[in-house]
């Protein structure tokens, strides 16, 4: 396997002429252009017209641009190279001290620079190896070609080298997390380890879409404190069995939980704000002060659900998609249900005394013998909806605008 697979570019920009102004960019550009506007807006020129290297030869292609190159930039078509000699000599005296290192890891062999493995994390066991005032120190743990040996798996371990380059953690999709957030742990590489923590807790790469599942999310529960805010925002949980799970206070928030199993949970404060949950089953869940503002509910089954709280916590389903939804049975006294879409929903014997259903679609609702009293139906689409057997009269002044 080739090094340059985790290769990107840093360069070291001059103005032409002028060393006191400089700055340093990551190579991410298509094409020369590209990068002469990124050059101008850093060092706030109008414009940049021509590019040369240390030599004052003109770059004419941007692929012969390399890793901690020096560039200086000219704003003239016509200027001729000008970089101050004995500053430059300077500067490329200092671009020579970053003393370009191969490391031979497990027979993964990398080349990289000593500023590199010992600026970003000082207190490494990378660092510490290239800091030493006698690098004789590592002579004799070398190869015949002179790469510092290092007894570890160097597929592992070249997602760090990488991160060390330029702070982001890219993973391969061949890449297993844990054996990464292993060889960190040993390189001493501190400020990777939670991100790695949670990506090998969860199983799920950055760019991996595939459900999480019960075991997975069981793992996370009782790896987290209970003092901590478990965020699942925006996870995909599609299709999973979370029954029966002490869910409290999970952040669920865009998550997409269609056709999910979430009957007789204790979903209490959870927040499921704009989460998808079509089709997904609730029967008999702990809903107290639950959030799900603008969730996507139709067609769920939410039978015998408790959403009272005693102590005053009302829950929240203001905006809500709630068509075709079964709530029978459901204890909803004091819930916000204001603007929310209950059309063909059934809520027989529910319990929605003091409950907010000011301008909500109740349209084709069967609301046979549920509790209303003190409840809000003010600007409610109420065509067709079946009130029989009601506890409590509806008076007139719950429905007037």
């Amino acid at each position: 396997m080739e090094s340059t697979q985790f290769n990107k570019c840093r360069i070291s920009v001059f103005k032409n002429g002028d060393h006191t102004v400089s700055c340093v960019l990551l190579l991410c550009h298509s094409s020369l252009e590209e990068l002469m506007k990124d050059i101008a807006i850093l060092l706030n020129v109008a414009k940049i017209s021509l590019l040369f290297n240390n030599h004052g030869a003109l770059i004419r292609d941007i692929q012969v641009i390399r890793d901690e190159d020096v560039v200086y930039a000219a704003a003239v078509a016509t200027e001729l190279f000008e970089a101050n000699l004995t500053v430059g000599r300077t500067c490329l005296a200092k671009t020579r001290n970053l003393e370009w290192i191969t490391l031979n890891i497990g027979g993964y062999r990398v080349t990289t620079t000593k500023d590199t493995l010992t600026t970003k994390e000082p207190g490494s066991m990378l660092a510490r190896m290239f800091s030493q005032a006698d690098d004789n120190t590592w002579l004799s743990r070398v190869d015949e070609t002179g790469a510092y040996l290092i007894d570890r798996n160097g597929l592992y371990a070249a997602p760090i080298i990488n991160y060390l380059r330029h702070g982001q953690l890219i993973l391969d999709d061949s890449i297993n997390p844990a054996g990464v957030l292993e060889e960190a742990k040993f390189f001493g590489i501190t400020s990777i380890l939670p991100q790695l923590e949670q990506l090998v807790q969860m199983n799920v790469k950055p760019t991996d879409y595939t459900p999480i599942n019960r075991q997975q999310m069981s793992l996370s529960l009782m790896t987290t404190p209970a003092s901590c805010e478990l965020r699942c925002q925006g996870l995909n949980f599609s299709g999973a069995d979370l029954s029966k799970l002490d869910l409290r206070f999970v952040n669920f928030k865009c998550a997409n939980l269609v056709n999910t199993n979430l009957a007789g949970a204790n979903l209490s404060n959870a927040n499921f704000e704009r989460a998808e949950m079509s089709n997904s089953i609730l029967d008999g869940a702990n809903m107290m002060g639950a959030k799900l503002l603008c969730a996507q509910l139709e067609g769920a089954s939410m039978k015998g659900c408790n959403f009272e709280d005693p102590a005053g916590s009302r829950a929240n389903m203001e905006g809500a998609n709630l068509k075709h939804v079964n709530l029978e049975g459901s204890h909803m006294a004091g819930v916000n249900l204001r603007v929310a879409t209950l059309k063909n929903s059934k809520l027989r014997n529910c319990d929605l005394r003091g409950a907010v259903l000011a301008g909500a679609d109740l349209e084709n609702c069967d609301l046979t013998g549920c509790d209303l009293q003190e409840a809000n139906l003010r600007g409610a689409n109420l065509e067709g909806a079946a009130f029989a057997m009601m506890l409590n009269a509806l008076h007139m002044s719950q429905t007037l605008r």
